[in-house]
Protein backbone atom coordinates (compact mmCIF):
# COMPACT_ATOMS: atom_id res chain seq x y z
CA UNK A 1 0.00 0.00 0.00
CA UNK A 2 1.24 3.80 -0.62
CA UNK A 3 2.03 5.57 2.15
CA UNK A 4 -0.49 7.94 1.20
CA UNK A 5 -2.83 5.69 1.16
CA UNK A 6 -2.26 4.31 4.40
CA UNK A 7 -2.13 7.90 5.87
CA UNK A 8 -6.02 8.69 4.52
CA UNK A 9 -6.52 5.05 6.07
CA UNK A 10 -5.36 5.56 9.38
CA UNK A 11 -6.60 8.91 9.57
CA UNK A 12 -10.25 7.78 8.37
CA UNK A 13 -9.62 5.12 11.25
CA UNK A 14 -9.02 8.22 14.11
CA UNK A 15 -12.02 10.02 12.47
CA UNK A 16 -14.06 6.73 12.88
CA UNK A 17 -12.20 5.95 16.63
CA UNK A 18 -13.29 9.55 18.02
CA UNK A 19 -17.33 8.83 16.55
CA UNK A 20 -16.97 5.68 18.51
CA UNK A 21 -16.10 7.53 21.34
CA UNK A 22 -18.23 10.37 21.18
CA UNK A 23 -21.25 7.53 20.89
CA UNK A 24 -20.24 5.88 23.64
CA UNK A 25 -20.12 9.22 26.04
CA UNK A 26 -23.29 10.49 24.84
CA UNK A 27 -24.75 6.99 25.36
CA UNK A 28 -23.61 6.91 28.85
CA UNK A 29 -24.22 10.47 29.85
CA UNK A 30 -27.96 9.61 28.68
CA UNK A 31 -28.20 6.81 30.95
CA UNK A 32 -27.02 8.29 33.86
CA UNK A 33 -28.73 11.42 33.54
CA UNK A 34 -32.15 9.78 33.03
CA UNK A 35 -31.93 7.90 36.34
CA UNK A 36 -31.08 10.78 37.90
CA UNK A 37 -34.22 12.68 36.28
CA UNK A 38 -36.07 9.81 36.68
CA UNK A 39 -34.92 9.96 40.65
CA UNK A 40 -36.04 13.34 40.83
CA UNK A 41 -39.13 13.22 39.66
CA UNK A 42 -39.90 10.53 42.02
CA UNK A 43 -39.21 12.95 45.02
CA UNK A 44 -41.15 15.64 43.46
CA UNK A 45 -44.26 15.65 46.91
CA UNK A 46 -47.50 14.89 46.36
CA UNK A 47 -50.13 17.40 45.18
CA UNK A 48 -53.08 17.83 47.90
CA UNK A 49 -55.94 18.62 46.39
CA UNK A 50 -58.96 21.35 48.21
CA UNK A 51 -61.60 18.74 47.57
CA UNK A 52 -60.15 14.95 46.23
CA UNK A 53 -63.05 13.23 44.53
CA UNK A 54 -63.18 9.22 45.22
CA UNK A 55 -60.87 7.07 42.84
CA UNK A 56 -62.68 6.97 39.51
CA UNK A 57 -63.47 3.06 38.25
CA UNK A 58 -64.33 1.27 35.30
CA UNK A 59 -67.85 1.23 35.22
CA UNK A 60 -69.07 -2.16 34.33
CA UNK A 61 -72.23 -1.03 31.58
CA UNK A 62 -69.58 1.67 30.20
CA UNK A 63 -66.25 -0.05 29.95
CA UNK A 64 -64.75 3.36 30.63
CA UNK A 65 -63.26 4.96 33.57
CA UNK A 66 -65.82 7.40 35.70
CA UNK A 67 -65.65 9.92 38.01
CA UNK A 68 -68.72 10.28 40.17
CA UNK A 69 -69.18 13.93 41.66
CA UNK A 70 -71.84 16.86 41.93
CA UNK A 71 -69.42 19.54 41.93
CA UNK A 72 -68.09 21.15 39.22
CA UNK A 73 -65.00 19.13 37.62
CA UNK A 74 -61.69 20.69 36.57
CA UNK A 75 -59.00 19.64 34.21
CA UNK A 76 -55.91 20.73 32.84
CA UNK A 77 -54.82 20.26 29.55
CA UNK A 78 -51.05 19.76 29.09
CA UNK A 79 -49.62 19.64 25.99
CA UNK A 80 -45.98 19.41 23.72
CA UNK A 81 -44.05 18.31 27.21
CA UNK A 82 -41.15 17.05 24.96
CA UNK A 83 -38.74 15.40 27.60
CA UNK A 84 -35.76 14.52 25.40
CA UNK A 85 -34.68 11.38 27.64
CA UNK A 86 -30.82 12.47 26.31
CA UNK A 87 -27.61 13.83 26.96
CA UNK A 88 -28.80 17.14 25.48
CA UNK A 89 -31.70 17.44 26.96
CA UNK A 90 -31.18 16.70 30.71
CA UNK A 91 -30.88 20.10 31.42
CA UNK A 92 -34.20 21.02 29.49
CA UNK A 93 -36.35 17.86 30.91
CA UNK A 94 -35.64 19.17 34.64
CA UNK A 95 -36.92 22.16 33.42
CA UNK A 96 -39.71 20.59 31.93
CA UNK A 97 -40.64 18.42 35.01
CA UNK A 98 -40.63 21.92 37.20
CA UNK A 99 -43.18 23.78 34.96
CA UNK A 100 -45.35 20.27 35.05
CA UNK A 101 -45.25 20.80 39.14
CA UNK A 102 -45.62 23.89 38.76
CA UNK A 103 -48.86 24.10 37.07
CA UNK A 104 -50.41 21.06 38.79
CA UNK A 105 -49.51 22.55 42.20
CA UNK A 106 -51.18 25.90 41.32
CA UNK A 107 -54.04 24.21 39.62
CA UNK A 108 -54.76 21.61 41.62
CA UNK A 109 -57.19 19.37 39.11
CA UNK A 110 -59.35 16.61 39.47
CA UNK A 111 -58.26 15.37 35.71
CA UNK A 112 -54.40 16.10 33.75
CA UNK A 113 -54.92 15.49 30.09
CA UNK A 114 -51.94 15.82 27.93
CA UNK A 115 -52.26 16.39 24.62
CA UNK A 116 -49.37 14.42 22.83
CA UNK A 117 -45.94 14.75 22.35
CA UNK A 118 -44.87 13.90 26.11
CA UNK A 119 -41.80 12.52 24.54
CA UNK A 120 -38.77 14.05 22.03
CA UNK A 121 -36.67 11.97 21.12
CA UNK A 122 -35.01 13.72 17.96
CA UNK A 123 -31.47 12.94 18.56
CA UNK A 124 -29.83 16.30 17.19
CA UNK A 125 -31.80 17.94 20.31
CA UNK A 126 -31.97 15.83 22.65
CA UNK A 127 -28.77 13.36 22.18
CA UNK A 128 -31.01 10.13 22.11
CA UNK A 129 -33.09 7.65 20.06
CA UNK A 130 -34.24 5.97 23.16
CA UNK A 131 -38.34 7.32 23.72
CA UNK A 132 -39.24 4.68 26.45
CA UNK A 133 -36.57 6.86 28.60
CA UNK A 134 -38.65 10.28 28.55
CA UNK A 135 -41.77 8.38 28.43
CA UNK A 136 -40.39 7.09 31.76
CA UNK A 137 -39.39 10.23 32.95
CA UNK A 138 -43.26 12.23 32.43
CA UNK A 139 -45.32 9.19 33.94
CA UNK A 140 -42.83 8.63 37.29
CA UNK A 141 -43.30 12.42 37.47
CA UNK A 142 -47.33 12.38 36.85
CA UNK A 143 -47.17 9.23 39.17
CA UNK A 144 -45.48 11.24 42.13
CA UNK A 145 -47.98 14.42 41.80
CA UNK A 146 -50.65 11.84 42.30
CA UNK A 147 -52.98 13.53 40.33
CA UNK A 148 -55.25 11.23 37.89
CA UNK A 149 -53.92 11.39 34.57
CA UNK A 150 -54.38 10.76 30.72
CA UNK A 151 -52.64 10.85 27.68
CA UNK A 152 -52.76 10.51 24.03
CA UNK A 153 -50.21 10.61 21.26
CA UNK A 154 -48.58 13.39 19.54
CA UNK A 155 -46.17 12.75 16.44
CA UNK A 156 -42.89 12.70 18.57
CA UNK A 157 -44.18 10.07 20.79
CA UNK A 158 -43.09 7.24 18.70
CA UNK A 159 -40.56 8.59 15.59
CA UNK A 160 -40.20 5.65 12.66
CA UNK A 161 -36.17 5.75 14.46
CA UNK A 162 -36.84 5.90 18.04
CA UNK A 163 -36.23 2.39 19.82
CA UNK A 164 -39.66 1.89 20.74
CA UNK A 165 -43.09 1.69 18.43
CA UNK A 166 -46.24 2.78 19.53
CA UNK A 167 -47.73 -0.62 20.26
CA UNK A 168 -44.73 -0.75 22.83
CA UNK A 169 -44.66 2.82 24.88
CA UNK A 170 -48.66 2.10 24.63
CA UNK A 171 -48.33 -1.10 26.53
CA UNK A 172 -46.24 1.13 29.02
CA UNK A 173 -49.06 3.35 29.60
CA UNK A 174 -51.50 0.54 29.92
CA UNK A 175 -49.43 -0.93 33.29
CA UNK A 176 -51.30 -1.17 36.11
CA UNK A 177 -48.24 0.10 38.27
CA UNK A 178 -48.93 3.47 37.17
CA UNK A 179 -51.69 3.68 39.85
CA UNK A 180 -52.92 7.23 38.68
CA UNK A 181 -52.91 6.84 35.24
CA UNK A 182 -56.43 6.01 33.17
CA UNK A 183 -54.95 5.76 29.46
CA UNK A 184 -56.44 2.70 27.64
CA UNK A 185 -55.28 1.45 24.63
CA UNK A 186 -58.54 1.24 22.80
CA UNK A 187 -60.25 -1.07 20.60
CA UNK A 188 -58.30 -3.15 18.39
CA UNK A 189 -60.46 -3.17 14.83
CA UNK A 190 -59.54 0.46 15.54
CA UNK A 191 -56.57 2.50 14.00
CA UNK A 192 -54.21 4.07 16.42
CA UNK A 193 -53.22 3.42 20.06
CA UNK A 194 -55.33 4.91 22.83
CA UNK A 195 -58.60 5.72 21.48
CA UNK A 196 -60.73 6.18 24.83
CA UNK A 197 -63.73 8.32 26.54
CA UNK A 198 -63.68 9.03 30.43
CA UNK A 199 -66.92 9.91 31.87
CA UNK A 200 -67.98 11.98 34.93
CA UNK A 201 -71.14 10.92 36.21
CA UNK A 202 -73.12 12.36 39.02
CA UNK A 203 -74.42 10.78 41.97
CA UNK A 204 -77.89 9.81 40.17
CA UNK A 205 -75.90 7.57 37.85
CA UNK A 206 -76.31 10.23 34.78
CA UNK A 207 -72.90 11.00 32.80
CA UNK A 208 -72.29 14.97 33.03
CA UNK A 209 -69.84 15.38 30.60
CA UNK A 210 -68.04 12.69 28.68
CA UNK A 211 -64.19 13.12 27.50
CA UNK A 212 -62.91 11.35 24.08
CA UNK A 213 -59.32 11.25 23.41
CA UNK A 214 -58.04 10.01 19.77
CA UNK A 215 -54.74 8.93 18.73
CA UNK A 216 -54.37 11.43 15.77
CA UNK A 217 -51.12 9.55 14.50
CA UNK A 218 -47.83 11.26 12.88
CA UNK A 219 -47.17 11.45 9.16
CA UNK A 220 -49.77 10.34 5.66
CA UNK A 221 -46.91 10.34 4.02
CA UNK A 222 -44.09 8.77 5.95
CA UNK A 223 -41.44 10.03 7.74
CA UNK A 224 -41.80 13.73 8.50
CA UNK A 225 -43.71 13.74 5.91
CA UNK A 226 -47.47 15.93 6.24
CA UNK A 227 -49.14 15.72 9.23
CA UNK A 228 -52.15 12.68 9.42
CA UNK A 229 -55.42 12.94 10.26
CA UNK A 230 -58.14 11.39 12.78
CA UNK A 231 -59.30 7.95 10.54
CA UNK A 232 -62.44 7.21 9.20
CA UNK A 233 -62.79 3.84 11.85
CA UNK A 234 -61.94 6.29 14.34
CA UNK A 235 -64.90 8.53 13.30
CA UNK A 236 -67.29 5.47 12.86
CA UNK A 237 -65.83 4.43 16.46
CA UNK A 238 -66.42 7.86 18.10
CA UNK A 239 -70.11 7.96 16.39
CA UNK A 240 -70.85 4.28 17.72
CA UNK A 241 -69.82 5.09 20.98
CA UNK A 242 -71.42 8.46 21.51
CA UNK A 243 -74.73 7.04 20.46
CA UNK A 244 -74.39 4.29 22.99
CA UNK A 245 -73.18 6.69 25.69
CA UNK A 246 -76.52 8.48 24.75
CA UNK A 247 -78.72 5.62 24.80
CA UNK A 248 -77.26 4.39 27.94
CA UNK A 249 -77.39 8.19 30.04
CA UNK A 250 -80.94 8.54 28.42
CA UNK A 251 -82.06 4.62 29.84
CA UNK A 252 -80.34 6.43 33.25
CA UNK A 253 -82.56 9.00 33.41
CA UNK A 254 -81.02 11.83 31.25
CA UNK A 255 -83.07 14.24 29.24
CA UNK A 256 -80.42 16.02 26.82
CA UNK A 257 -77.74 14.62 24.56
CA UNK A 258 -74.56 13.26 26.44
CA UNK A 259 -72.17 16.46 26.51
CA UNK A 260 -68.62 15.83 25.56
CA UNK A 261 -64.79 17.58 24.92
CA UNK A 262 -62.96 16.19 22.71
CA UNK A 263 -58.37 15.57 23.15
CA UNK A 264 -56.04 14.98 20.25
CA UNK A 265 -53.19 16.12 19.16
CA UNK A 266 -52.78 17.58 15.52
CA UNK A 267 -55.44 19.81 14.82
CA UNK A 268 -58.32 19.57 12.68
CA UNK A 269 -58.00 21.45 9.20
CA UNK A 270 -61.45 23.40 10.20
CA UNK A 271 -59.57 25.23 13.55
CA UNK A 272 -57.05 26.62 10.29
CA UNK A 273 -60.31 27.45 8.21
CA UNK A 274 -61.78 29.48 11.10
CA UNK A 275 -58.64 30.81 11.98
CA UNK A 276 -58.14 32.91 8.24
CA UNK A 277 -61.82 33.46 7.92
CA UNK A 278 -61.22 35.81 10.96
CA UNK A 279 -57.59 36.99 10.23
CA UNK A 280 -58.72 37.88 6.58
CA UNK A 281 -61.73 39.82 8.36
CA UNK A 282 -59.43 42.27 9.30
CA UNK A 283 -59.12 39.87 13.42
CA UNK A 284 -62.97 40.55 13.62
CA UNK A 285 -65.33 38.15 14.18
CA UNK A 286 -67.68 36.94 11.36
CA UNK A 287 -71.15 35.00 11.15
CA UNK A 288 -69.48 31.74 11.37
CA UNK A 289 -66.20 32.42 13.79
CA UNK A 290 -66.45 33.56 16.99
CA UNK A 291 -62.74 34.72 18.55
CA UNK A 292 -62.65 33.73 22.27
CA UNK A 293 -58.44 34.75 23.27
CA UNK A 294 -55.12 33.87 22.92
CA UNK A 295 -52.51 34.28 19.82
CA UNK A 296 -51.57 32.36 16.48
CA UNK A 297 -47.42 32.53 16.90
CA UNK A 298 -46.21 29.68 14.68
CA UNK A 299 -44.95 30.99 10.96
CA UNK A 300 -45.57 30.09 7.60
CA UNK A 301 -49.24 28.25 7.80
CA UNK A 302 -50.01 29.61 11.09
CA UNK A 303 -52.15 26.01 11.78
CA UNK A 304 -50.10 22.72 11.02
CA UNK A 305 -53.42 20.62 10.92
CA UNK A 306 -53.76 17.10 8.73
CA UNK A 307 -53.03 17.26 5.29
CA UNK A 308 -55.95 15.44 4.22
CA UNK A 309 -59.83 16.56 4.81
CA UNK A 310 -61.60 14.18 7.60
CA UNK A 311 -64.98 13.99 8.37
CA UNK A 312 -64.74 14.17 12.26
CA UNK A 313 -66.09 18.08 12.72
CA UNK A 314 -68.90 16.89 10.30
CA UNK A 315 -69.55 14.23 12.82
CA UNK A 316 -69.45 16.25 15.68
CA UNK A 317 -71.78 18.83 14.41
CA UNK A 318 -74.60 16.17 13.36
CA UNK A 319 -74.39 14.45 16.61
CA UNK A 320 -74.85 17.36 18.87
CA UNK A 321 -72.81 16.07 21.79
CA UNK A 322 -69.40 17.40 21.38
CA UNK A 323 -68.88 21.02 21.92
CA UNK A 324 -65.30 21.52 22.63
CA UNK A 325 -62.22 20.13 20.98
CA UNK A 326 -58.49 20.46 22.84
CA UNK A 327 -55.22 20.32 20.81
CA UNK A 328 -51.51 20.73 20.49
CA UNK A 329 -49.17 20.74 17.92
CA UNK A 330 -47.88 23.84 17.02
CA UNK A 331 -46.56 25.49 20.65
CA UNK A 332 -47.03 28.90 19.12
CA UNK A 333 -50.24 28.99 19.08
CA UNK A 334 -52.38 29.25 22.15
CA UNK A 335 -55.73 30.82 20.65
CA UNK A 336 -59.79 29.66 21.23
CA UNK A 337 -62.58 30.21 18.94
CA UNK A 338 -66.17 28.93 18.17
CA UNK A 339 -67.30 27.99 14.79
CA UNK A 340 -69.94 26.40 12.85
CA UNK A 341 -68.31 24.47 9.72
CA UNK A 342 -69.63 28.00 7.95
CA UNK A 343 -73.29 27.48 8.62
CA UNK A 344 -75.71 27.09 10.62
CA UNK A 345 -76.28 28.10 14.52
CA UNK A 346 -74.10 25.30 16.03
CA UNK A 347 -70.96 26.41 17.10
CA UNK A 348 -67.76 24.04 18.49
CA UNK A 349 -64.74 25.61 20.77
CA UNK A 350 -61.76 24.63 19.08
CA UNK A 351 -58.72 25.57 21.62
CA UNK A 352 -55.51 25.23 21.43
CA UNK A 353 -53.40 23.79 24.81
CA UNK A 354 -50.94 26.45 25.98
CA UNK A 355 -47.27 24.22 25.39
CA UNK A 356 -44.45 23.06 28.10
CA UNK A 357 -41.74 22.62 25.45
CA UNK A 358 -38.21 23.83 26.41
CA UNK A 359 -36.66 21.82 23.83
CA UNK A 360 -37.89 21.20 20.13
CA UNK A 361 -37.92 25.02 18.91
CA UNK A 362 -34.63 26.51 18.62
CA UNK A 363 -34.21 29.44 21.42
CA UNK A 364 -37.92 28.37 22.50
CA UNK A 365 -36.15 27.38 25.98
CA UNK A 366 -36.29 31.44 27.06
CA UNK A 367 -38.87 32.25 25.88
CA UNK A 368 -42.10 32.61 28.26
CA UNK A 369 -45.79 34.25 27.01
CA UNK A 370 -46.59 30.75 25.15
CA UNK A 371 -45.96 28.39 28.26
CA UNK A 372 -48.16 27.23 30.15
CA UNK A 373 -51.55 25.27 30.67
CA UNK A 374 -54.81 25.17 29.93
CA UNK A 375 -57.89 25.22 32.56
CA UNK A 376 -61.12 23.74 31.76
CA UNK A 377 -63.76 23.84 34.11
CA UNK A 378 -66.74 21.85 33.68
CA UNK A 379 -70.45 22.69 35.14
CA UNK A 380 -72.77 20.32 37.11
CA UNK A 381 -75.07 20.84 33.63
CA UNK A 382 -72.10 19.90 31.53
CA UNK A 383 -71.60 23.27 30.64
CA UNK A 384 -67.64 24.28 30.19
CA UNK A 385 -65.41 27.03 29.66
CA UNK A 386 -61.97 27.26 29.51
CA UNK A 387 -58.95 30.03 29.92
CA UNK A 388 -55.13 29.73 29.26
CA UNK A 389 -52.53 29.65 32.36
CA UNK A 390 -49.44 31.28 31.76
CA UNK A 391 -46.47 29.53 33.54
CA UNK A 392 -44.34 32.50 34.47
CA UNK A 393 -46.86 34.82 36.19
CA UNK A 394 -50.39 32.58 36.74
CA UNK A 395 -52.09 34.97 34.31
CA UNK A 396 -55.36 33.77 33.24
CA UNK A 397 -55.82 34.29 29.55
CA UNK A 398 -59.56 34.54 28.91
CA UNK A 399 -59.99 37.53 26.02
CA UNK A 400 -58.20 39.06 23.04
CA UNK A 401 -55.77 41.16 24.29
CA UNK A 402 -54.83 39.66 27.61
CA UNK A 403 -51.43 38.40 26.06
Amino acid sequence: MKPRAKKALKIVGIILAIIVCFILIVSLVSVIGNNANIKYARSLSKVEQDDPLDAPYIDEETGYYTFTTDREFKILQLTDVHIGGGAFSLRKDIMAINAVYDLIAYTKPDLVIVTGDMAYPVPFSSGSFNNMAPTKTFAETMEAIGVYWAVVFGNHDSEVYSYYDREQISDYYSRPELKYCLYQEGPEDVDGYGNYFINVKNSAGIITQSLVLFDSHAYAKGFFRDYDNIHPNQITWYENEITRLDNINKSNGATETLKSLAFFHIPLVECKDAYFEWYNNGEKDTENVKYVYGIAGESGNVVYSGIGEDELFETMLKLGSTKGVFTGHDHYNNFSLYYNGGEGDDYIRLTYGMSIDYLAYFGIAKETAQRGGTVIEVGTDGSFDCYGLRLVDKKEIRAIGDF
